[in-house]
């Protein structure tokens, strides 16, 4: 492989937004197929909802396809009888009744695409609904749920008896289990509400999720904090006979992410050099260009883990082969299908000897649906100028990806993760290896205790640790950093470094950037 990748050429763009009058004929084309045996919308009752209430119709679109979406409109609950249907709710699917002072978001319609099932699509519209619950001070979210699979079991079990005993996970319902593994608690049972739901016998499931932001007397937001939750992965390095068990590990570690609710998976540097205990080349030299070969494979692994799983992922680094050359790279695989890379910028002596890494030499910040991040692989965190930079271009979390095979220097990169932190106000975090490939040159042992840090302050954690592995076993972290408590403290902290940097006596030149730096004022 001797020319760059196209990146653009694995991406799929996927997309949570709301829902355009040109996307209508998309919608009922793919309503037909979700729900065959219902009464379809009609156009003009999605021309009303995006009349009346635009902000509240969402919808996935996947590679330029609708795959997914969803309906909701405002009401005060209590205006309404317990066992309304869902004529009563909707005002026959028109949503005129919609009350833009009303307490409570009504979802009255939810549908995924059956070809993309599994890719959390569901999930995705029922958070971008709690985003807008957030949004507009909202009291709750009702829904009344569909029990497609009770007429199985109506001459064994009530319906009460079925919801309870879908509840206890006793029984699975596509619907009901989605939306209890989502937060919704069951309020009653409503007969009637779908008079074609023959599935569900007409009954529906009335359900609630809370708003704990939500705040009484006023219908402002407040956001008083921007949590981000990240999985960091310590991986083993350990022999394997295929890319395809390469491939379940990883899968199995970003299902944990996601499981934890992550926005961001963290492998460490060169883990894909496990691929190198079964590629039989010893001369490391050799081995590299062989394992760039898989370049691609992994591309494609991790954009489809980060999609299907709705995670961002930070994927480690890996060594690839562009103009006859091999760069230390490490990839953003965002969970809208989108793709980035970061070179590594110094290549340790290591490197150079055994492998002939060539260092990279543009620094990045990048856009994600978390705010603005940058990557910088093992040896570069021990430069302090790159995490400057990366901050003055607002980034507000570092992750440094790092393979290291002695406690010195995992400690070098630990104590200077720890100082950008304090130094920048910033979060860092670090994702190392473990574990040995006794049949690879050069990648025989491995050292590493992964974590998050924070600045030093009262607002803080104590130690400026969020959490940290147990040093040398597979396991993982998790901890929430806030971005809210970010920007009040390097506006207000006991010490402001970023505020107090005296510019007047020195600054930093960066030369060789693609693009000028232009520092955010703090």
């Amino acid at each position: 492989m001797s020319d760059k990748l196209d990146l653009s050429s694995f991406e799929k763009k996927l997309e949570v937004r709301n829902i355009q009058m040109e996307d209508i004929d998309q919608i009922l084309e793919m309503q037909k197929v979700c729900f065959p045996n219902m009464e379809p919308w009609k156009r003009k009752h999605l021309e009303s909802h995006l009349t009346i209430f635009p902000e509240g119709q969402f919808c996935v679109e996947y590679d330029g396809k609708i795959i997914g979406s969803c309906s909701a409109l405002i009401v005060n609950f209590d205006e309404y009888d317990d066992k309304h249907t869902w004529d009563d709710i909707t005002d026959e699917g028109y949503i005129t009744n919609h009350n833009p002072e009303g307490y409570n978001l009504y979802g009255i319609e939810v549908m995924v695409n059956p070809e993309f099932r599994g890719m959390k699509i569901g999930k995705r519209l029922y958070e971008a609904r709690k985003d807008l619950a957030r949004e507009l001070n909202l009291k709750s979210i009702i829904i009344g749920g569909r029990i497609p699979n009770y007429h199985k079991y109506e001459s064994e079990l009530t319906p009460r008896e079925y919801v309870e005993e879908v509840s206890s996970q006793n029984i699975h319902d596509p619907v009901l289990t989605f939306q209890i593994m989502n937060g919704f608690t069951v309020m009653r049972i409503n007969p009637g509400y779908l008079p074609d739901d023959r599935q569900s016998l007409k009954y529906a499931t009335l359900m609630e999720w809370n708003n704990i932001d939500y705040r009484a007397k006023s219908k402002r937001h407040f956001k008083t904090a921007y949590p981000v939750r990240i999985t960091v992965i310590q991986y083993m390095m350990k022999n394997i006979d295929s890319f395809e068990e390469f491939a379940k590990q990883v899968e199995y570690y970003v299902d944990v992410a996601y499981d934890f609710g992550s926005d961001f998976a963290v492998f460490p540097e060169i883990f894909t050099t496990q691929l190198m205990s079964f590629l039989e080349e010893k001369v490391p030299s050799k081995s590299i260009r062989k394992l760039a070969e898989y370049t691609e494979d992994y591309i494609e692994l991790f954009t489809k883990l980060a999609v299907s799983y709705n995670v961002n992922i930070i994927g480690g680094s890996h060594f690839v082969e562009e103009d006859d050359h091999i760069y230390n790279i490490s990839y953003l695989f965002r969970r809208d299908g989108t793709i980035e890379k970061q070179y590594k910028i110094h290549v340790t002596p290591n490197e150079r000897k055994w492998w002939g890494i060539q260092p990279g030499d543009t620094v990045k910040v990048f856009d994600t649906d978390c705010g603005k991040i940058a990557i910088q692989i093992c040896y570069d965190i021990q430069f302090p100028e790159l995490a400057r930079y990366a901050v003055d271009q607002g980034a507000n979390i570092i992750f440094v990806p790092f393979c290291t095979d002695d406690r010195q220097g995992y400690l070098r990169v630990r104590y200077c993760a720890q100082a950008r932190a304090v130094e920048n106000q910033v979060y860092t975090v670090i994702a190392g290896t473990v574990g040995n490939l006794t049949q690879v040159e050069n990648m025989d042992i491995q050292y590493a205790q992964s974590g998050i840090f924070t600045p030093s302050d009262f607002e803080f954690a104590r130690d400026g640790i969020v959490g940290e592995c147990h040093p040398n076993i597979e396991t993982v972290v998790v901890g929430d950093v806030d971005l809210e408590i970010l920007r009040r403290q390097r506006k207000s902290g006991t010490v402001r470094q970023l505020r107090d940097r005296r510019r007047d006596l020195f600054e930093v030149k960066y030369n060789n950037l693609d693009t000028e730096v232009k520092p955010i004022k703090h």
